[in-house]
């Protein structure tokens, strides 16, 4: 167990280091941790002028690159070796709820906003890459498909899910409703590639696929509060 002064909103593992984790806080900051060793954090980064709300380290096996989203409007880009942050990309008019690395594509990565966009940037090129107005309302939530890697999904405050496939932004692929409240996270499946898990403020966790015509496939009301976070086990395709 590890102790920090301030919210902790955020926690993504090493893809190089099964002790090393990064997590985002509400005091601007990202904190380096090592389980093997148990005093404070190995390294704190704090640039962000605002709460972190999304910390995530990329999976290309190429390079070791970590991104941050913040309610500043900006997201940062990290290598946790270097002691300052590499990049900072600015485009987002709204707060940044949501910051995901493309598993497929090196250097690629997607940011949901309180702007009511979902963008993608490239961390080679200057600006933005694509903006999407995904929906008419905040969102706190987006993913990549594992298996297809031009679609996205993004979650939002009205209660939708909505897939996009990047070679044809104008209208969604598909829109998931089931949800009475904001969708806090939403991700897919490792092991299926039209299969996704959303939570929300409504305390259900929903299981979707979005090829069938009822594409619900299971709503469970476990919670007794607002869920706000959920991941898939990438072991075990039953598990979450």
């Amino acid at each position: 167990s590890f102790d920090w002064n301030d919210g902790l909103f955020d926690v993504t593992w090493s893809e190089n280091n099964e002790h090393v984790l990064i997590t985002s806080s509400g005091d601007g900051s990202l904190q380096i941790w090592d389980t093997a060793k148990t005093k404070g954090p190995l390294q704190v980064y704090k640039e962000h002028t605002q709460e972190v709300y999304s910390v995530d380290w990329s999976q290309t096996r190429g390079e070791q690159l970590v991104v941050s989203g913040s309610w500043d409007q900006t997201a940062k880009l990290w290598d946790p070796a270097v002691g300052k942050s590499l990049r900072t990309f600015k485009g987002h008019e709204g707060v940044i709820y949501s910051t995901i690395w493309s598993p497929h594509i090196p250097g690629c990565f997607a940011s949901a906003s309180g702007d009511q966009t979902l963008r993608v940037w490239d961390v080679k090129a200057p600006g933005v890459k694509l903006v999407i107005p995904a929906h008419q309302a905040e969102i706190l939530s987006c993913d990549w498909c594992k298996y297809d890697e031009n679609l996205l999904v993004t979650g939002a405050v009205d209660c939708s899910l909505k897939g996009w496939d990047l070679r044809n932004i104008r209208q969604p692929v598909f829109i998931l409703l089931g949800h009475t409240y904001a969708i806090r996270r939403v991700k897919f499946s490792p092991f299926h590639a039209t299969l996704l898990a959303s939570c929300s403020y409504d305390f259900t966790v929903r299981f979707w696929d979005f090829s069938k015509p009822n594409p619900l496939l299971d709503t469970v009301e476990h919670h007794t509060e607002f869920t706000c976070g959920l991941d898939l086990s990438l072991h075990n395709c039953g598990q979450v």
